[in-house]
């Protein structure tokens, strides 16, 4: 945006208002084994998944919810619905023949024509169902493997029962991921083959439309040793007055030489509690990079995670996170480092704005053995008024003694100095809040796929239209 332009109109209505007639059924709100079940016996998944479910439904129902980090007290696990199926055929490769109820609201949100332009192969979820799934051919040729999970289980058991939350994330690793393996639905499932390079990016995206809607996606990518992938995903839901629960989870595998980039753009309404688990083991040499945005959503618990066990292997963390009036942003990033010559960067930004809450929790840990490891922590926080809050829960611990540590943190309000030397130059004061916020996000933005880093900017100039108004 250049100075003399003013901030444009956004309508967000696409977004913030339910879809009407695209549920075939929906079963009735509550946590048991009865819906476990359910879920299921509707995919025709073997014993051994059902098992899994079983199990971790067991651990959910005797472990108490976490105290720590933003108030979960206005969850109530038995008003939410676990599984909700659209009116639509399941996993449609060709986008004629997604309803037109469903494709309107994709359409809406650019996928056809992402598919066209930008990306190598698209899957769609709508509630607990993947609805439309689409990959180029010469991928396919290649033997690359873009599916949802719930045909992975069914086509590809052997590498599902393999990686599926045994040693990336345990079904037992906290609460809302036990409720999560006991009543996952949908999600991604990616295998990149050995030194197969992805050009262009993979893409997913993720709507919620039942009312007290639950969404439980899970995605699975595998990079095998010396590939590379760029993943792209998108959330969102619309506005209701009743609370709805995201609690997605993501394990990422970067074998050994392998490259991955993981971007995020999640919106979810502000009656939404987005509780989502993202983790990545990378071996020996491989890199992994997270990119993402958090944007909607009343409370937001949210931590990509990197456990670095080969030697060089490198994690990148960039996010920005932000929070509006009713709203709490509890973000971060966790990076374990193992291997020897291993290192991390994780930038974090955050913006808060009549009364938002932005808080970066974050936690590295360097392992004894992890020689010569290089670690920077950079969180920086933006606050619009004197009502919201920014805060900073960094965490490090060192256990050995060869090391390059770097954290620096900053929390600040925009320079009266600077609005007016640029109001001095011709600017409105809001076009001079924009230029100013655009450069304080600008190292995130850049990092984003295009058409995300456009969307993210129109949603920052949006939430910043009349901020010391």
């Amino acid at each position: 945006m250049t100075p003399t332009e003013t901030l444009p109109v956004i309508n967000r209505s696409y977004l913030d208002e339910a879809d009407e007639g695209t549920t075939a059924y929906t079963h009735e709100t509550g946590i048991n084994e009865e819906v476990v079940q359910l879920i299921s016996k509707s995919k025709n998944e073997p014993e051994w998944m059902l098992n899994i479910r079983l199990k971790a439904l067991a651990l959910f129902l005797k472990t108490p919810t976490p105290q720590w980090g933003p108030s979960l007290k206005n969850i109530d696990f038995n008003k939410i619905t676990y599984f909700s199926q659209p009116k639509a055929e399941k996993n449609a490769t060709k986008w004629e023949d997604v309803p037109e109820n469903i494709k309107k609201t994709f359409d809406k949100l650019g996928i056809p024509e992402a598919e066209q332009k930008y990306l190598s192969g698209v899957g769609a979820q709508y509630d607990s169902e993947v609805v439309y799934h689409s990959l180029q051919k010469e991928l396919q040729e290649q033997g690359v493997i873009f599916i949802d999970m719930d045909e992975a289980v069914q086509h590809y058991p052997e590498i599902v029962q393999k990686y599926f939350m045994k040693r990336c994330i345990p079904i037992h690793d906290h609460k809302l991921i036990m409720l999560h393996a006991a009543v996952w639905s949908g999600g991604t499932f990616i295998y990149i083959p050995k030194n197969v390079k992805v050009k262009t990016p993979l893409q997913a995206y993720f709507r919620m439309n039942a009312k007290r809607g639950g969404q439980f996606e899970h995605t699975l990518i595998i990079a095998d040793e010396g590939s590379e992938i760029s993943y792209i995903e998108g959330c969102s839901s619309p506005v209701y007055t009743e609370n709805s629960l995201h609690a997605g989870c993501v394990e990422l595998f970067i074998h050994k030489n392998a490259r991955m980039r993981y971007s995020s753009v999640e919106n979810w309404s502000k009656n939404t509690y987005n509780l989502n688990t993202k983790r990545a083991i990378v071996e020996e040499n491989g890199i992994i990079e997270w990119i993402g945005g958090n944007m909607g959503s009343s409370v937001t618990m949210l931590y990509p995670s990197s456990i670095l066990v080969g030697k060089n292997s490198r994690a990148d963390h960039l996010g920005i996170a932000y929070a509006g009036k009713g709203q709490h942003q509890d973000t971060g990033s966790k990076v374990i480092l193992i291997g020897e010559n291993t290192s991390c960067k994780i930038n974090s930004k955050s913006i808060s704005k009549e009364g938002g809450i932005c808080s970066y929790r974050g936690i590295v840990v360097v392992n004894k053995g992890a020689k010569n490891a290089k670690v920077s922590v950079n969180c920086d926080g933006l606050m619009m008024d004197a009502q919201s809050q920014s805060n900073t829960f960094p965490v490090l611990k060192v256990n050995e003694k060869n090391v390059h540590i770097a954290h620096e943190a900053k929390v600040g309000k925009i320079s009266q100095q600077d609005l007016f030397y640029l109001m001095s130059r011709g600017l409105t004061e809001e076009q001079a809040i924009s230029l100013i916020v655009s450069g304080f996000i600008e190292p995130v933005i850049k990092e984003l796929p295009l058409e995300y880093a456009v969307e993210m900017n129109k949603l920052i100039e949006l939430e910043m239209t009349n901020a010391l108004g």
